[in-house]
């Protein structure tokens, strides 16, 4: 594996590749790797000669600077989850590398998908995604970027910015990667205790449960209420929301469950557990 830390040295790698004809798959992570990312790796290891992988803690995405600094950094173990999956190129770049001048005076606006539930919470957060991605795809220009499908309002704003600035690369999400006890893989997670590693299961048990009442055929909002009631009767956690949108991020709580064959519906869901944001979702309606 190839480690570069410059867009420079990073646009000469990927010349080179590309004048060979190579196809590139990207997966952008934050570092702090575990087996979600792992799943996204091998993906792109199947599909691509060359993978790259960036590792980047994007200061653009956090709201709060005490959030930032209390991300989690592995750098020794993400190097050698990388050299485990075969990466050919790792774009490890600092922050004064990414943004020179300070944070960039133009950037990317995610629009009204930004706005909503992460965004809404966390407002900014969807500009910082995009501005990154857009930097990221500019600089690799990859066949396809892999992105998993836990944080799903991301993988839906790259999916929109990719369309409508025109950027010649597919968007492919991958199924969100589970411990066993359900718990979506998340970075975070390292941060909880016991007790809120366990609380924060919370948030898979009330999504299988709306899961069950909309195949049961209640309506979307009655499957909302299931989800929301079930995270709330967990003391340790602080339900932000509970909804249920289509691929557009559009709710569909107005309308009845789509018929079997039909475009699904997901359920979403976010919460707060020992101050560390938490969001889940699952798809519904197949």
């Amino acid at each position: 594996m190839r480690t570069v830390t410059t867009a420079r040295e990073l646009r000469a790698e990927m010349s080179a590749h590309r004048m060979r004809g190579a196809g590139v798959g990207l997966v952008p992570t934050m570092g702090a790797l575990h087996a979600g990312h792992q799943a996204l790796l091998a993906r792109a290891r199947d599909r691509h000669e060359v993978v790259v992988a960036s590792v980047f803690v994007n200061p653009m995405q956090f709201e709060r600077a005490d959030d930032l600094a209390r991300y989690p950094r592995d750098p020794s173990r993400d190097r050698s989850v990388l050299e485990e999956a075969s990466v050919d190129v790792c774009f490890s770049p600092s922050v004064d590398e990414m943004y020179p001048d300070g944070e960039p005076v133009v950037r990317v606006d995610p629009g009204p998908l930004g706005s909503v539930l992460e965004g809404a919470s966390r407002p900014g957060h969807f500009a910082g995604v995009a501005t990154v991605v857009a930097k990221l795809l500019a600089l690799v220009a990859p066949d396809a970027v892999y992105l998993g499908e836990k944080d799903f309002q991301q993988l839906v704003v790259v999916r929109r910015l990719v369309r409508d600035l025109s950027f010649p690369v597919g968007v492919v999400g991958c199924a969100t990667v589970r411990e066993p006890d359900g718990l979506a893989l998340s970075s975070r997670n390292s941060r909880l205790s016991p007790a809120g590693r366990s609380a924060a299961t919370a948030l898979h048990r009330a999504l299988l449960a709306g899961a069950e009442a909309w195949r049961g055929g209640s309506d979307p909002a009655r499957c909302e209420q299931v989800v929301a009631r079930e995270v709330s009767s967990e003391p340790l956690a602080s339900l932000d929301y509970a909804v249920a949108v289509d691929d557009r991020l559009a709710s569909v709580s107005s309308t009845p469950p789509p018929p079997v064959g039909h475009a699904p519906a997901r359920l979403l869901v976010a919460a707060v557990v020992e101050g560390i944001r938490l969001i889940d979702n699952l798809e519904v309606g197949r």
